[in-house]
C-alpha cells in the first residue's frame, strides 16, 4: 500500500483545472478525485490522472457505491472501483454514509440513511465486503442531510463511531457537513465530534454551503464559511493535524482561489501536532446479514416519493418536511439536467436550459438509471427523443443526440496505436487489397437524413469548421474520431462512409474500395487516406 498522506492540505482535482496542474504543478499537499470520473482506464481524464499521480499523492473519493442501499447494491460497480484502485494506487479510498439505489434503479444521489440497528448491521457487512474486495481499509464520510427519519435510534456520530469500531474502517469527517446538519436538525457539531475517537479519523473535509429559506445546502460552491473554520479549529484540537481537503465542485473559481483556501487550512494544520497517519485495520468481514425488510421498504418508499410527487412521504422527524424533501427532488432533477447537458451540449443549445430540464425529468422517470456511473446516464437519450412527442418540431434531434453520444463515448475510448503511413507504403498493391484495417476504438460512423454533422460543427467555438446548414433535411454522413485526445466530427461523402463501414464490418481493404467506387467512380483514394491517417482513424 502507498505511504500515508502526511498532515497536509489538499484540493479536489476537477477538469476545469487540469491544464493549470499539467502546466504549473502548483504546490499543494495532495489531490482528491471522484472515483466514478475515472472508471474508464483510458481517455483524457485517465491520462491526466496518470500524469499527475507521479507528482502528487492521490485520494479516491467514491460517490456511487451506495453502501447503505438495502437493494440495488452493484457488484459490477464494486469491481470497476477495485480496478481503479489497483490501477491508480491511491493513498486513501473513501465513500459516503448513504444509500442510492433500489432494486435495479440507481438514483445517483447521496441519500440519507436511517440511523438504526438494521442500517448499522447492513453497513458493517457492506464495508467489510468492500474492504475485502479492495484489500485495504476505507474511510466513510458523514453526509449533509435535509431530513432525519422518525425511527432513528442514534445520532450520526454514534452510528459512525460504532461502524468504525465494528468494521475496522476509518472516518472521513466532513466539518462543513457537521455544520450543515447542526443548522438543519438542531444537532450540536461539537458534541458530535466528542462522540468520535480521535484515532478513527483519517481525513477532514472543508467546503462551502448555501443558506436557503428551508435548509442549509452543502453545495461546494463557495469559500469556507467562518463558523466552519471555527469548527475546523475545534476538530484539530480533538483529532490532531489530520490530512484536510478543501472541496469545491460547483461554480468553480480560478485555481489560485481554491489553493488560497487550502493555504488557510495548511496554516491551521501547522499549529497542531500531527496525528499518527491513519492506517486502518483490516478486520475479518462481518458475517452476512439479511437485509431488514423495514429498511428496504423505507428506502423504496423514499425512492417512490422522489419520482412521484403524488406518493406519500416516509415518516420523517422535524419541521418543514415537504419543503425539505423537495430539495432532494430538486437535486435529482438538477443532476439529471446537468449530466445530460454535459453529454449533449448541442442539444442543450438547440432546446435551451428550461426545456432540457423538462426533457431530463421525463427521461429520468421513463428510463431510470441502471448504472452507478453517471457518465452512462444518457446512453438511451436518443431513443427517448425518438418517441417523445414534444420534440416533433425538431425531427433531427434524435440523430443529433446519437452523434453527441458518439462524441461522449469517444472521449473515454481506449487508447490504441494508429496506422502509420509507412506501414501502407511498404505493402505491395495485392497485399494492400487483402489487408484488413480496424477503425480506432474512438471512431463511430453515423448516417442521417439530416445535416446533423454540419450543425454540430457550427456549434463548436473557435474551430471555424462550418456555417449553420441552410437546409437541415438532407442525407449526411459523419465520422467521430479522436486525434491527440481531441474529439472531432468529420463530414463524409457517401463513398467514404461506405468504405469505412466496410472496414468496420471486417471486410478487406479491396472490398472497402469497391464499395466506395461503386457509389463514386471518381472517389479520391489518396485524399481520403491522408485524412484517415491524419486523424488516427485506422489501426493495423
Amino acid at each position: 500500500m502507498p505511504q500515508p498522506i502526511q498532515a497536509l492540505a489538499g484540493v479536489g482535482l476537477r477538469a476545469a483545472h487540469y491544464r493549470d496542474f499539467l502546466e504549473r504543478r502548483p504546490p499543494v499537499g495532495w489531490l482528491e478525485v471522484h472515483t466514478e470520473n475515472y472508471l474508464q482506464p483510458s481517455g483524457w481524464d485517465s491520462h491526466v490522472l496518470d500524469t499527475l499521480r507521479q507528482d502528487y499523492p492521490l485520494s479516491l473519493h467514491g460517490v456511487g457505491l451506495g453502501l447503505g442501499s438495502a437493494g440495488g447494491f452493484s457488484d459490477s460497480h464494486l469491481r470497476r472501483v477495485r480496478a481503479v484502485v489497483e490501477r491508480v494506487e491511491p493513498v486513501l479510498v473513501s465513500e459516503h454514509l448513504c444509500w442510492g439505489a433500489v432494486a435495479q434503479q440507481q438514483l445517483n444521489d447521496l441519500l440519507p440513511l436511517a440511523l438504526n440497528g438494521a442500517a448499522l448491521d447492513l453497513l458493517c457487512a457492506r464495508v467489510g465486503r468492500v474492504q475485502d474486495a479492495l484489500k485495504r481499509p476505507i474511510l466513510l464520510e458523514n453526509v449533509s442531510t435535509y431530513l432525519r427519519f422518525a425511527d432513528d435510534a442514534m445520532s450520526e456520530a454514534q452510528f459512525l463511531a460504532e461502524l468504525a469500531r465494528r468494521s475496522g474502517c476509518g472516518l472521513l469527517l466532513d466539518i462543513n457537513n457537521l455544520y450543515v446538519n447542526q443548522c438543519n436538525h438542531g444537532e450540536d457539531a461539537l458534541t458530535a465530534m466528542q462522540s468520535i475517537a480521535p484515532g478513527s479519523v483519517g481525513e477532514l473535509h472543508l467546503g462551502g454551503h448555501l443558506v436557503t429559506p428551508h435548509a442549509v445546502i452543502d453545495h461546494h460552491g463557495a469559500v469556507v464559511a467562518a463558523p466552519v473554520w471555527d469548527l475546523y479549529a475545534a476538530a484539530l484540537l480533538r483529532f490532531g493535524a489530520v490530512p484536510t481537503l478543501v472541496e469545491w465542485d460547483t461554480d468553480l473559481p480560478a485555481l489560485d482561489i481554491l489553493l488560497g483556501e487550502a493555504g488557510k487550512a495548511q496554516a491551521m494544520l501547522a499549529r497542531h501536532a500531527p496525528q499518527a497517519p491513519w492506517q486502518g485495520a483490516l478486520l475479518p468481514p462481518p458475517p452476512p446479514v439479511s437485509e431488514s425488510d423495514a429498511l428496504a421498504a423505507g428506502q423504496q418508499a423514499f425512492a417512490t416519493a422522489l419520482l412521484d410527487t403524488a406518493a406519500v412521504l416516509p415518516p420523517f422527524a422535524g419541521a418543514a418536511v415537504p419543503q425539505r424533501f423537495a430539495l432532494y427532488r430538486g437535486n435529482m432533477s438538477a443532476t439529471w439536467r446537468r449530466t445530460l447537458g454535459q453529454a449533449y451540449p448541442v442539444v442543450l443549445a438547440l432546446v435551451g436550459e428550461e426545456f432540457l430540464g423538462g426533457l431530463a425529468r421525463a427521461y429520468g422517470r421513463q428510463m431510470p438509471s441502471d448504472n452507478a456511473d453517471l457518465n452512462q446516464f444518457g446512453a438511451r437519450f436518443a431513443d427517448f427523443l425518438a418517441t417523445f412527442p414534444h420534440v416533433a418540431a425538431l425531427p433531427y434531434l434524435p440523430d443529433m443526440a446519437r452523434l453527441e453520444w458518439a462524441v461522449h463515448r469517444a472521449h473515454y475510448a481506449p487508447a490504441a496505436p494508429a496506422l502509420a503511413p509507412e506501414a501502407l507504403t511498404a505493402l505491395p498493391p495485392d497485399q494492400l487489397e487483402a489487408r484488413r484495417f480496424a477503425l480506432h476504438p474512438a471512431c463511430a460512423l453515423l448516417e442521417s437524413d439530416w445535416q446533423v454533422g454540419a450543425l454540430w460543427q457550427a456549434h463548436q467555438e473557435g474551430d471555424g469548421q462550418g456555417m449553420f446548414p441552410q437546409e437541415m433535411q438532407a442525407a449526411s454522413h459523419a465520422l467521430v474520431c479522436r486525434t491527440r485526445w481531441k474529439v472531432q466530427v468529420l463530414l463524409l461523402d457517401g463513398a467514404a462512409h461506405a468504405a469505412l463501414l466496410a472496414l468496420q464490418q471486417g471486410q478487406a481493404f479491396g472490398a472497402a474500395l469497391d464499395a466506395a467506387f461503386e457509389l463514386d467512380p471518381a472517389f479520391d483514394l489518396a485524399a481520403h487516406l491522408r485524412q484517415w491517417l491524419a486523424h488516427a482513424v485506422l489501426m493495423a
